[in-house]
């Protein structure tokens, strides 16, 4: 194979591919929408555990409890203001308050009778705004009751744990960078989407594309292999997958170093050799997307029938973040055979701060070559039937 040939020929497909400003543009956007969504989300969710933290209790009828509001008044980050005097629970429904705390006339005498005493949190289960706060009320409510009901027993000469038959302590195996893939595990799963994005535009325009311009007969009557041509078309999509890759994985990266982790309790440092690591094991994705597009864009007579066909490729794409959910694959090396599903293994185990083996490196990207070969070879057989070039 003459890889000069080669090279003359992604050049002109790459030419050809970002010739219209709209194919750049839609490459742009498809690899800063995952990462920027994902900054923003996370940031969402680090600012409603913050609110929980220090926010505004409402209270109805605090003065029927002066001992409780006084004990809630005490803990960190939490201020008592006075509770609508009309209908709490249409505020709460309204979204005008996230939560009311309404003490009943009756808890002052059920309190002071040692009965239970009762409260009632106003809440909507639906806004996921309030839900920390809302847990956390309720968290210190019953620690309130807890202690109070303790010193009750104490008072009646009875130690208070002889109401605890078992003495639970949990026992934490997994760090703090564990903890947090589990959050982080989409990650990878996002930069696979974005190899495919990236390259849909350049095969698709390459195979299909060429085919509807009539542009593919004069081509193929140039005295070049016809496997230089399907491999410098092949090239060009591997070079779009790859900087789509590059850019998400830098974008991602450069996210995770500055996003407040530590809001949930992950304490642990993400590095520009963590992102080597991991580029390591995610760029064989860049090789098997843009030959999967070709193969099956070949069979398209114009470039919206090909997006046709590559629509239901993104499952494919998907797929290994799918079985994850059902079979965990992380912590898996005999998965590494597997394509995608060996570089989305190798990806979790890298965000887990896991160092997989060089040999599972190796045989993942050892079968995504194989595989991406049969398919350009595959390929290059189509180009070669006269019902693939000429139809139309």
């Amino acid at each position: 194979m003459n890889f000069h040939r080669v090279w003359v020929v992604a050049r002109k497909e790459i030419k050809d591919a970002f010739r219209d400003k709209r194919s750049i543009y839609s490459m742009l956007i498809g690899t800063l929408v995952a990462p920027l969504l994902f900054g923003y989300i996370f940031n969402r969710m680090a600012e409603k555990h913050r609110g929980a933290e220090d926010f505004k209790v409402p209270v109805v009828g605090a003065e029927y409890a002066p001992l409780l509001i006084d004990w809630l008044g005490q803990q960190p980050g939490i201020e008592i203001v006075p509770g609508p005097k009309t209908d709490p629970e249409a505020a709460v429904r309204d979204r005008t308050l996230e939560v009311v705390l309404i003490i009943p006339k009756n808890h002052g005498a059920k309190f002071r009778d040692s009965s239970p005493a009762p409260v009632k949190v106003v809440s909507d289960s639906t806004s996921t705004e309030s839900l920390p706060k809302v847990n956390r009320l309720k968290t210190l409510l019953r620690q309130f009751g807890g202690q109070v009901g303790g010193l009750r027993l104490i008072e009646r000469g009875v130690s208070p744990s002889i109401a605890s038959a078992l003495v639970i302590e949990d026992v934490e195996v997994s760090n703090a960078r564990q903890r947090a893939a589990m959050i982080l595990g989409i990650i990878p799963l996002l930069v696979i989407m974005s190899a495919f994005t990236s390259a849909i535009s350049v095969s698709t325009d390459a195979t299909a594309g060429e085919r509807e311009r009539g542009s593919l007969e004069p081509l193929l009557v140039n005295p070049v292999p016809r496997m230089e041509l399907v491999a410098g078309k092949w090239l060009a999509g591997v070079l779009a997958a790859s900087a789509g890759l590059i850019f998400t994985l830098v974008l991602f990266s450069f996210l995770m170093m500055r996003l407040p982790l530590h809001q949930f309790g992950f304490r642990f440092r993400f590095g520009w050799g963590d992102t080597l690591v991991l580029f390591a094991g995610m760029w064989p994705v860049a090789l098997l997307m843009p030959a999967m597009q070709m193969y099956v864009a070949t069979f398209a007579r114009s470039f919206k029938e090909a997006q046709g066909y590559l629509a239901p490729m993104i499952l494919l794409c998907t797929a290994p973040g799918i079985v994850n959910t059902i079979y965990p694959l992380d912590g898996k090396p005999w998965l590494s055979p597997i394509p995608l599903v060996g570089q989305y293994a190798l990806a979790l185990e890298v965000v887990r701060g896991n160092l997989p083996p060089l040999w599972s490196f190796l045989i993942a990207e050892l079968t995504v070559v194989l595989l991406s070969g049969c398919l350009l070879v595959l390929t290059k057989r189509l180009f070669e039937r006269e019902r693939i070039i000429f139809g139309r």
